[in-house]
């Protein structure tokens, strides 16, 4: 999830497991906890692009990295600021619960989260929740204003506290929900239409959960469509993108392209464009894909000529949205007739 939302969830986790200790330092201590995995953006100041796709949600975000850090981090604390009601499983418990909080809510989204590095790469991807979702984030946000502003003896905080962590946790549960219907209405179609695929994914498309995004693949390359929590038809169309695996051979940095395929999950293409090789990674949607099924992936990365990568990860998402294409979105979220 983006920085924000981990902010208000790791004060809100800090204020149910710390406040009598902590007082209102339980909310800085929480956010700071959970904010801990994701310093592994210094990665990027000196790992090229594709390296560092796969460093960012990798070792930071184990379930190895979770128990490491947990030990030394409370371990140092007590001995260096502890109080006397603290103890080191107090520490060992809070930050416990705070980073693997963090892991698991990322792996609701569909970059990937590296739970069983570096025993394994697999990484865990629920694709449940847009990496930035208000209607999950909002609830928390709202909480940590409150607990801010209220004195520290206001009986009501721990409700604030536990009740904005409830309700973000049911919004979870009714996105999964939408998944598993979005999910059951796509195999239907597939079947329909006759497509045969070996993989498929859906993830939900920018800010909501009722407009998925939906690709299913073969050797061959991947059907790629979107489908409405709001849908009354039960046939929808899907556009087909070839792989063109043999494109991948011109690339002038094979490990490169290794790294790629690795990172992409299997879910992606090669094309060229006048003379540039282009990776495309199918997980993270297309440009404006709702309004043109034949519309650019938002992952796009130039083998060749090497070209800026720095971006890759959000190059072009939003680089075409204005008030016609929101509208547009908001179209297609309510679904088609």
């Amino acid at each position: 999830m983006d920085t924000i939302t981990h902010i208000a969830l790791g004060a809100c986790i800090g204020e149910v497991l710390a406040k009598k200790q902590l007082g209102k330092k339980a909310l800085v201590w929480g956010a700071v906890a959970q904010t801990i995995p994701d310093f592994d953006f210094v990665f990027s100041l000196w790992l090229e692009p594709s390296a560092n796709v796969l460093a960012h949600r990798g070792f930071t975000h184990s379930l190895f990295f979770v128990i490491l850090l947990s030990l030394l981090l409370a371990f140092v604390i007590q001995r260096s600021w502890g109080k006397a009601d603290t103890s080191f499983s107090f520490w060992l418990t809070f930050f416990g619960v705070e980073t693997l909080v963090h892991i698991f809510l990322d792996a609701f989204n569909a970059y990937g989260t590296a739970w069983f590095e570096p025993f394994s790469h697999y990484r865990v991807s629920f694709n449940t929740l847009f990496v930035a979702d208000p209607f999950y984030s909002i609830p928390l946000g709202i909480s940590l204003v409150i607990l801010v502003l209220l004195k520290i003896e206001n009986r009501t905080r721990i409700y604030w506290a536990a009740g904005s962590i409830v309700v973000s946790g049911l919004y979870i549960g009714y996105a999964l929900f939408n998944k598993f219907d979005i999910d059951e209405e796509v195999r239907v179609n597939l079947a329909l239409q006759n497509i045969q695929t070996e993989k498929y994914f859906s993830t939900p498309t920018p800010f909501n959960n009722w407009l998925w995004y939906v690709v299913a693949s073969n050797e061959s390359g991947s059907f790629v469509g979107y489908r409405s929590v709001f849908d009354e038809q039960t046939a929808f169309d899907l556009h087909f993108f070839p792989r063109k695996d043999s494109l991948l051979s011109l690339a002038d940095d094979q490990e490169e392209v290794s790294r790629l395929k690795r990172f992409s999950q299997e879910f992606y293409t090669a094309e060229l464009a006048g003379d540039t090789l282009i990776f495309n990674d199918l997980r993270f949607g297309q440009m404006l894909g709702w309004q043109d099924p034949l519309a650019g992936f938002v992952f796009h990365y130039y083998l060749h000529p090497k070209l800026d990568n720095r971006l890759v990860m959000q190059r072009g998402r939003f680089a075409k949205w204005d008030i016609k294409t929101t509208k547009t979105f908001i179209e297609r979220i309510k679904g088609l007739p």
